[in-house]
């Protein structure tokens, strides 16, 4: 009863929720672990929250100057800033502010847009311009998940051509013949040449048998 009654003592004090997107770029930042942890754990605080050096010690279960320590690496760094405030009693209290932790976060996922933008530009702006509209956040997601399975662009644009013969301006068409050709093993653009060519071949030779005239070759014999 003992300790079930000190897990959920230790289930209330709460959690550390990261986001992952933050986990998998912080290293971008150049901050060791154990800062950017505090910077998560400020974070979890909410914006413009009262400095509390002796709270956070014992959190984090670490000597008060290690925390001061890590305060002013984030501080130095553009993550965080102390300033003082008065509060309702005209009394000074020193808050943290993580206004430059936000403006951090932004940069870093424009510059991931950018990076996205830039490799994929010519794919995204091809089939704007074939659709004749800008494309939705949506159809961007889906043109993504393209190419996030390895499908080349080469293919993609090929199965726009074939969406455009056919005077469709869908995404879920080309997702169709995408998956049509991914079923036959279609994976560059020689290999929807080759199969545009068999097609034409086998359609040819079909062609050829119903317009055979049997009734004459009857009549020879």
């Amino acid at each position: 009863m003992m300790k079930s009654s000190k897990l959920i003592e230790i289930l209330k004090q709460g959690n550390l929720v990261i986001p992952l997107y933050l986990l998998q770029n912080y290293s971008k930042w150049k901050l060791e672990l154990s800062d950017f942890l505090l910077l998560m754990y400020l974070y979890q605080q909410g914006e413009d929250s009262l400095f509390n050096p002796q709270k956070i010690s014992n959190d984090f279960h670490l000597p008060i100057a290690s925390v001061m320590e890590s305060i002013g690496t984030l501080e130095d760094k553009g993550f965080l800033e102390v300033v003082v405030v008065k509060n309702e009693a005209n009394q000074r209290e020193e808050h943290i502010t993580l206004e430059p932790f936000y403006r951090k976060v932004s940069l870093l996922l424009e510059e991931d847009v950018n990076t996205v933008d830039s490799s994929n530009s010519t794919i995204y702006e091809r089939i704007e311009k074939e659709f004749g509209r800008t494309l939705s956040p949506i159809e961007y997601e889906i043109i993504k998940a393209w190419l996030d399975s390895q499908i080349k662009e080469e293919v993609i644009l090929e199965a726009l051509k074939e969406a455009t013969f056919n005077g469709v301006s869908n995404l879920r068409y080309i997702d169709k013949i995408l998956y049509e050709w991914g079923k036959k093993g279609i994976k560059t653009k020689e290999d929807v040449e080759q199969n545009k060519q068999r097609f034409s071949r086998e359609r040819k030779e079909t062609k050829e048998v119903f317009d055979y005239d049997w009734f004459e070759d009857d009549e020879e014999e």
